[in-house]
């Protein structure tokens, strides 16, 4: 999303890309990077009641940064988009 656009206007056109993209209910990646030393792991995974299976946490080559990676069933476009909207919310992570 860039500066000048609404977020109702991006989640919108990214709800638009995820339908046509794949069928749902289906399988869906999500990929988050933040700092190692930050509680925001436990966080994201909070997101999606903590799962066991399809989940990949990754160290920096420093350590400094740690990607999460976790593939779900998702139910519809608009499950995606409510994770990733409670996920901007948090402090330091980026999400990709």
């Amino acid at each position: 999303m860039n500066s000048k656009e609404k977020p109702d206007d991006f989640y919108e056109r990214f709800r638009e890309k995820l339908e046509k993209s794949q069928n749902w209910p289906g399988l869906y990646m999500f990929k988050f990077i933040t700092n190692s030393n930050s509680n925001q792991i436990n966080r994201l995974k909070d997101l999606f009641n903590n799962p066991t299976e399809g989940v990949s946490l990754v160290n920096s080559s420093k350590k400094k940064y740690q990607s999460l990676t976790i593939t779900i069933e998702m139910k519809s476009p608009r499950e995606v988009i409510a994770i990733y909207k409670k996920a901007s919310e948090f402090q330091g992570v980026i999400i990709l």
